[in-house]
């Protein structure tokens, strides 16, 4: 990329998912945590609210992932979560190297975004993680706990609604560390708000 060159890189459904996804994460994330500690005095959001909010989000996030899923097959997106296993390591070492000093050093990125590659080696396989692993794992496990009479009973003479529950915690908790993650590396472009321009508008720069 070019100095002063545009690259759209995020089409109106991108962009479009990536709103309605952010609005209802933060949704589950807040009323789950309400839900998890509903026993006790702290509270964020009452107990029936924080119900009917985390099923209607959970709802929203389930099928605005077939939405994600769909967009990936017909449209060039998809290309971005490709594996390429050769050279992967190397990559990767070279991106946790510019994090930790090149960045303070004013080095320039060893993997600049391009229209061909929109993620650094770390991005692109946590972004495969999260939502090729751990969010697939967080609708199931949800719908299972909305629906506990399709549970297994025992799970290794264990509650198979427990080990549900403590999995959708488990994915959970995870993306909650990556939208944290994800929110400080959005930061670290050529100015601290720019990346979140870039969601807005579709355009990188």
């Amino acid at each position: 990329m070019k100095p002063g060159e545009k690259l759209y890189l995020y089409p109106l459904w991108l962009r479009l998912w990536h709103g309605v996804n952010a609005v209802c994460i933060i949704l589950l994330i807040l009323t789950g945590i309400s839900l998890h500690y509903s026993g006790r005095s702290f509270l964020l959001i009452d107990f029936k609210s924080a119900i009917a909010i985390h099923n209607l989000a959970g709802l929203l996030v389930s099928l605005n992932y077939l939405v994600f899923i769909a967009g990936n097959i017909v449209t060039g997106n998809g290309r971005h979560y490709r594996i390429k296993v050769q050279g992967l390591t190397n990559r990767i070492s070279k991106q946790i190297n510019y994090y930790l000093r090149g960045m303070f050093r004013n080095e320039d990125s060893p993997f600049p975004v391009t229209s061909k590659r929109k993620f650094n080696p770390l991005q692109k396989y946590a972004y495969i993680l999260i939502m090729y692993v751990v969010v697939p794992l967080l609708i199931v496990s949800g719908i299972a706990l909305l629906f506990p009479e399709i549970i297994i009973d025992k799970i290794f003479r264990v509650s198979g609604i427990m080990i549900t529950a403590i999995v959708h915690g488990i994915m959970g908790f995870m993306v909650f560390v990556f939208l944290l993650v994800h929110l400080y590396v959005a930061s670290l472009g050529k100015s601290p708000v720019r990346n979140y321009k870039s969601i807005i508008t579709g355009w990188h720069y």
